[in-house]
C-alpha cells in the first residue's frame, strides 16, 4: 500500500479542525442554551401543574418562557458575532 502522505498532514488536518470546533462553539453553547430553557423552563411548569392542579396554564407558560429566554440567548450571541 503507497503512502503518498507528507510528513505533516495530520497535525495540519488536526490544527484545522480545532479551528473549527472553536469557531462552532458558540453556536453549539446557543442551541443547548435554547433547548435546555425550554425543557427545563417547560418541566417546571409541568411540577407547577401537578402541584397545583392547573393544569395546562403551568406547562404553557412554562413552554413559552422558554421559548422567549432561548431564543433571546441564541439572538444575542448570533449578534455577538
Amino acid at each position: 500500500m503507497p503512502t503518498d502522505k507528507r510528513p505533516g498532514d495530520l497535525e495540519k488536518s488536526v490544527e484545522a479542525f480545532q479551528r473549527t470546533v472553536q469557531r462552532s462553539a458558540s453556536a453549539w453553547a446557543a442551541s443547548y442554551t435554547l433547548i435546555g430553557a425550554i425543557v427545563l423552563l417547560g418541566g417546571l411548569g409541568y411540577g407547577f401543574d401537578q402541584w397545583q392542579g392547573s393544569a395546562p396554564w403551568g406547562l404553557f407558560g412554562g413552554l413559552v418562557l422558554g421559548i422567549v429566554i432561548g431564543f433571546y440567548q441564541l439572538a444575542r450571541t448570533v449578534w455577538q458575532r
